[in-house]
């Protein structure tokens, strides 16, 4: 049997060990986990509907980020609310003051991704991407 490549898992883990250090020194400079990162990139200009929606969409265990929400709460990133319409449901949406850490994190983030998407060349930087974003999708 011929190799042609390896597993995409073999491929992708060290890249993906090598973002997360990559990211670590920075969040941790603002005092963020990646969990709490996680949440503060998926909240947008729309509160998200319930806790357990925002766990699930982020991959986390619904138990264990209340934690996470409970902190960022504390430190005014967060608002978690009853909803107007149900209020047994707790809006959660991003404050002012979490998305100005938010985009401070994610400029820094995304300057140094550059250094590592310099190996590319302008093509192929915009294919790999667009082949993440594609794999992405859904997920």
């Amino acid at each position: 049997m011929t190799r042609e490549r390896p597993d995409l898992a073999a491929m992708i883990g060290p890249l993906g060990r090598t973002l997360i250090a990559l990211e670590m020194p920075i969040l941790q400079a603002r005092g963020l986990a990646m969990w709490a990162y996680a949440v503060l990139l998926h909240l947008g200009e729309q509160p998200v509907r319930t806790q357990a929606a925002l766990a699930d969409a982020i991959g986390a265990d619904k138990t264990r980020i209340i934690g996470v929400l409970d902190d960022l709460t504390a430190r005014g990133l967060i608002e978690r609310r009853p909803d107007p319409s149900d209020r047994r449901i707790r809006l959660v949406s991003i404050t002012d003051e979490g998305r100005r850490l938010r985009d401070a994190a994610q400029a820094e983030i995304r300057s140094a991704e550059e250094e590592l998407l310099r190996r590319l060349t302008p093509a192929e930087r915009e294919t790999f991407l667009s082949a993440l974003r594609k794999l992405s999708q859904d997920l």
